[in-house]
């Protein structure tokens, strides 16, 4: 059985849409996936300015922004179909994450899925996340469903995106969880410089790590906390951006700090096994300081993929995603988020 469906991505770093037209092969007890066309289609200055002040902003504004974003989602889709002349089944869609407080039980993702389809003409499927908050979960990370399906033949899948996080086999269940922040404080700081983001990581390579900032950043109790857990840019805003900006540091040595930080971070959840495999996607992969580093740190080998699997891994994974959604089969795990039970999780327009 074959399923053709875009698949939409809209990270916390705030790099752009990113658009994948993906098929997914099913054959009793295994699933197979192309990539057909992808692109990232980058957000305009006044989308971007938008979208990272929303967190602070009016009821009646978040809500015309759900319906507007939805809106520029599909006309985005929309091109992207009329120029490759793309057949889609459905589309299935993340969003953009504006709030994620599950201990407070809710999280919340913009990206109306009627205004998709109004602009599309296509079925939508979205808000994978909501569901498993309100069966107790986390709603984070989703992507470890599709790991497992379709991406089994490493011992850990790690994404470097807004956030790092993890996903691995453990005694027969899968594991996932957010190690730490990445682009969303990379970026920030390499915007005060006046850069939209750090270019190969060379202004944390020009830089130097300081010890009292990395104590610092490596004793946050997030990193002590076991069991299901996830970040968000409400956690950032609270505990990371305080400690840099009390840092007194400049720009360079923050940086590299920080990417020194991240190497630490996921070296302490990779184990000391040489033979075992590491797959690392996500924009963070362009970041060959970042990786160098990551490299250095880590025992397991690492395995940079192709550029489309770098670069749209999440779009492919939410794709998939949809596509078990629209089987009524299991997409959220609850050994990775913590809910009461596992779930076939999203919204259909």
């Amino acid at each position: 059985m074959k399923y053709k469906v875009i698949g939409l991505m809209s990270g916390t770093s705030l790099d752009g849409l990113d658009i994948a037209f993906c098929e997914f092969r099913y054959k009793p007890g295994h699933w197979d996936y192309s990539i057909l066309h992808a692109e990232t289609v980058p957000y305009s200055e006044e989308w971007f300015q938008r979208l990272s002040g929303l967190p602070g902003s009016s009821a009646s504004e978040y809500v015309s922004a759900d319906h507007s974003f939805g809106h520029l989602l599909g006309k985005l889709t929309r091109e992207f179909i009329e120029k490759h002349s793309i057949r889609a089944d459905f589309i299935a869609s993340h969003g953009h994450t504006v709030f994620h407080q599950p201990s407070r039980g809710f999280t919340a993702q913009i990206g109306n899925g009627a205004a998709i389809k109004a602009e599309t003409g296509l079925p939508v499927i979205c808000d994978f996340r909501s569901g498993d908050v309100a069966n107790g979960g986390q709603g984070a990370p989703l992507v470890p469903a599709g790991d497992n399906l379709l991406f089994s033949g490493y011992d850990f899948c790690l994404n470097l995106g807004g956030f790092a996080n993890i996903s691995y086999n453990y005694q027969g269940n899968r594991i996932a969880f957010d190690i730490c922040p990445v682009n969303i404080v990379l970026n920030n700081i390499a915007r005060k410089a006046g850069q939209p983001y750090d270019k190969d990581g060379e202004t944390a390579a020009s830089g130097r790590t300081d010890a009292a900032l990395l104590d610092a950043l490596n004793g946050l109790p997030y990193y002590s906390e076991t069991g299901p857990k996830s970040l968000g840019k409400e956690w950032v805003d609270e505990h990371i951006f305080p400690l840099l900006d009390r840092s007194g540091l400049n720009n360079e040595d923050i940086l590299s700090t920080y990417v020194t930080h991240i190497a630490f971070q996921i070296a302490r959840q990779t184990g000391n096994d040489p033979k075992r495999k590491l797959l690392i996607t996500g924009g963070g992969t362009h970041n060959k300081y970042l990786v160098s580093l990551i490299s250095s740190h880590i025992k397991p080998r690492l395995i940079i993929p192709d550029i489309l699997t770098i670069n749209y891994k999440e779009a492919l994974i939410f794709a998939f995603l949809g596509v078990l959604h629209s089987r009524k089969e299991i997409n959220c795990l609850r050994t990775v988020t913590g809910a009461r039970k596992d779930d076939s999780c999203g919204a259909i327009y």
